[in-house]
């Protein structure tokens, strides 16, 4: 299995910067990719960016050149840097790993949240 812990959400002013953290524990093969969803209230969850073991990004497009999603392979860990940040970007944002356990099966896993309110 793969337990995620998250850290890093909290109050920031609109324009501010934000870091969150995703840290991968448990046992498996590997984990191959990670990132981050976002859920507003009302709205649907929505794939903010995501990362390879490789290190190719992608992000969506509301928070390309404001965001930048990092992973340490060494520590199964994802970082999501949050810059210039608005207040649509207020949600709680969820960490994921795909990973592979013992046996080769596929197993993906999700982190608790951490809210993020970006308001003056």
């Amino acid at each position: 299995q793969v337990h995620l812990e998250e850290s890093g959400g909290g109050l920031v002013q609109p324009g501010g910067s934000l870091r969150l953290s995703c840290a991968a524990s448990g046992t498996f093969f590997s984990i191959n990719e990670m990132g981050w969803f976002r859920q507003a209230p009302g709205n649907q969850r929505e794939l903010v960016a995501r990362i390879t073991s490789g290190g190719s990004a992608n992000y969506v497009d509301s928070v390309k050149g404001r965001f930048t999603i990092s992973r340490d392979n060494a520590k199964n860990t994802v970082y999501l840097r949050m810059s210039s940040l608005k207040p649509e970007d207020t949600a709680v944002y969820y960490c994921y790993a795909a990973a592979v356990l013992l046996g080769n099966f596929p197993y993906t896993s999700w982190g608790q949240g951490t809210q993020v309110t970006v308001s003056s």
